[in-house]
């Protein structure tokens, strides 16, 4: 009787390789250019639903790195994976992907309203953001600067409509689900608020704070 030939072990994936330097090394741009030679987004898409947890971190990782918009709804749907630090990698890379959509002036305009957003100018962020809005409607991260800047101008409903907006495009947008309960809370609106509190909840279950808020909300508003 023949014997089967001693396949011997398997070979270690080159993307876990890459992933592994990387974590030694910290080198993004080494990382990025490595990966890119071996792997098309689709190729880590596929890897990132992959069995071997760390297929999924290095895929995601990348992802971040190398997707855009289009890749939204597998990094999406990593906030619920079993592993923690893949959970962790794809909040990270899903907040990357959501500023790359539309084209690239597009693109500028909307990191310029960030900006504005971080340096807490927000009565300069609206033109910019009207002007984004009228040419790209379907920019979902747009609609989120601007409901950031709304919220600290003190123009609640007004965040509220443009967090619905975020979420009616992209449906795994769990700050804009943050910021709608935020502007309820500032409404008085407490059960609206705890009802998009779970709704970031079940988008992004790793959120403490929101966890948190959620019991004390339960907590006030029983028998109410």
């Amino acid at each position: 009787m023949s014997q089967k030939p001693n396949k011997g072990p398997l070979r270690e994936p080159v993307l876990h390789k890459l992933y592994q330097h990387y974590l030694v090394s910290e080198e993004s741009a080494d990382f990025i250019k490595k990966v890119a030679g071996y792997y098309t987004v689709g190729a880590l898409e596929r890897l990132a639903q992959a069995d071997h947890r760390v297929s999924r971190r290095a895929a995601l990782l990348a992802i971040g790195f190398l997707g855009d918009y289009q890749s939204n709804q597998v990094v999406g749907r990593a906030l619920h994976d079993d592993d923690r630090v893949v959970r962790l990698i794809a909040e990270n890379s899903l907040r990357h992907l959501w500023e790359r959509d539309g084209n690239s002036l597009q693109q500028k305009k909307l990191h310029k309203i960030i900006s504005l957003n971080e340096d807490l100018k927000f009565k300069e962020v609206l033109p910019l953001a009207n002007s984004l809005l009228e040419r790209a409607p379907w920019f979902a991260e747009a609609w989120n600067q601007r409901a950031i800047a709304y919220y600290h101008l003190n123009e609640f409903q007004k965040a509220v409509h443009d967090c619905h907006q975020a979420l009616e495009i992209n449906p795994y947008h769990f700050p804009a689900a943050v910021g709608m309960a935020n502007c309820y809370l500032e409404l008085e609106d407490g059960f609206a608020a705890l009802e998009s509190l779970r709704r970031a909840k079940r988008l992004n279950p790793d959120m403490d704070g929101v966890n948190a808020q959620i019991d004390y909300l339960e907590r006030t508003l029983e028998g109410k």
